[in-house]
């Protein structure tokens, strides 16, 4: 079951890794950028922390996966270190960037908090892994580890549920704000029961 579920993980988050391939030839009247106002899509600000937020998080939850496998980080261990370097870098970056994205989200200050709140847990837990390798504790790293991951999930979380709670709410405003919360949290609750195992 346990492994199923892995496999499971691995596939979404290598396809939902391919969605900023959407954005190559951005079209401002459908996706996530349909809901933005004329004013924030002609925002040099904004447009370059977004394309920077969707392209490093895409690498982020390409690569994270891999880190999880122990017969890499035994039998690996120049890979694990290396892929570990482009994750931490890709998630940091992905983070502080979503932090920032999270503040123009739409649906009010409830999916704003939701959103901002995430970014801030991916880029404090990644920062924490990387300062507790650093520091040979290895413990706390595999546990940031666990946590940083689980938060670069939401990216697929937030794709199942999304359209699941729209067409069962019947309103997509509604459904957005309660997503901004529900990609991450329930994450977050498994990860903390996977760490304590």
């Amino acid at each position: 079951m346990k492994k199923t579920a892995w496999i499971l993980i691995v596939c979404l988050a290598i396809l939902v890794s391919l969605v900023p391939l959407n954005y190559l030839h951005p079209d401002t009247t459908s996706g996530f950028l349909e809901l933005k106002e004329d004013a924030v899509l002609k925002n040099t600000v904004w447009c370059t922390n977004f394309y920077l937020h969707i392209t490093s998080g895409s690498i982020a939850l390409l690569v994270g996966w891999v880190q999880f496998s122990k017969n890499m980080r035994k039998n690996h261990l120049l890979w694990h270190r290396a892929i570990g370097k482009l994750y931490v870098v890709c998630a940091l970056i992905c983070g502080f960037t979503g932090i920032f994205v999270g503040f123009y989200a739409y649906g009010g200050i409830i999916a704003q908090a939701g959103f901002v709140s995430v970014g801030v847990i991916y880029f404090y837990t990644t920062l924490m892994a990387f300062i507790y390798i650093k520091n040979k504790n290895i413990a706390g790293h595999q546990t940031m580890m666990i946590y940083s991951y689980a938060a670069c999930l939401a990216a697929v979380t937030l794709r199942l549920y999304g359209p699941l709670l729209t067409v069962g709410l019947g309103d997509y405003t509604t459904a957005y704000r309660i997503v901004a919360w529900l990609s991450w949290v329930p994450n977050l609750l498994i990860a903390r029961r996977i760490a304590d195992y």
